[in-house]
């Protein structure tokens, strides 16, 4: 099977991109509170995490069932596959739940939507390694099995591919919006004139007391002494 790279050149020309977005958000095992989310979009994550579990769980399967120490080759190939069949195993067994919990978490999360799409280029390096040595030492019956779950596993990563592609400009139409709404608000402070406070520190002059007259005591009358009966 040839590698087809058009998607994946696409999508690591939005990298640099990337990488300035996950600069200004939170750390991947701190879920970053996001806005609301669109169905359409819910339901596209939704539908895409689902096939690539049963894709997942189909090629756990067809690895368990294959027996690399009956190929006809040296034995050296032999080890070069077994570790390659066990790092996948662990990657869907382990890495690749740990992406989809975070994705179902915050389905538009770019950087965790990155990070699934480079994690499925990862397996599918080196799935298709073992399909290809599969196909060379092995029977024809495992190779066809491996096969198809390398094409499953293709189909996913051009999915996410095409994902974070939409995320990314629907991110920098974002980012310009905002550029445009500060330089407008930028633009509209810098057209009105600065508003002038006068401050008077002139204290007001004190108005003098007046002082109530004092109070003259009237004149006191005699009691004419009472007469003696």
């Amino acid at each position: 099977m040839r590698r087809k790279p058009i998607v994946r050149w696409r999508c690591l020309s939005l990298l640099p991109f990337c990488l300035a977005v996950s600069a200004q958000v939170t750390p991947a095992n701190q879920t970053a509170p996001q806005g609301p989310v669109s169905y359409s979009s819910v339901n596209q994550l939704n539908s895409l995490l689902s096939q690539l579990e049963q894709a997942s769980q189909s090629a756990q399967a067809d690895l368990g069932k294959l027996r690399v120490e009956r190929w006809k080759t040296d034995s050296r190939t032999k080890r070069q596959a077994e570790g390659n069949v066990e790092s996948i195993q662990r990657n869907l067994q382990t890495a690749l739940p740990e992406i989809l919990a975070e994705l179902r978490a915050a389905p538009e999360n770019l950087v965790s939507t990155f990070k699934l799409y480079r994690n499925l280029d990862a397996l599918y390096d080196v799935f298709q390694s073992v399909a290809e040595s599969t196909g060379a030492f092995g029977s024809k019956d495992e190779f066809q099995s491996l096969e198809n779950d390398v094409s499953a596993l293709e189909k996913s990563r051009r999915s996410v591919a095409e994902r974070v592609e939409t995320l990314a400009g629907a991110k920098e139409a974002e980012v310009n919006q905002l550029r445009v709404a500060l330089q407008n608000a930028q633009a509209s402070a810098n057209s009105q004139p600065p508003k002038k406070i006068v401050v008077d520190d002139t204290a007001p002059p004190k108005k003098p007391v007046k002082k109530k007259p004092a109070t003259k005591p009237g004149p006191i009358t005699e009691v004419p002494p009472s007469k003696p009966q």
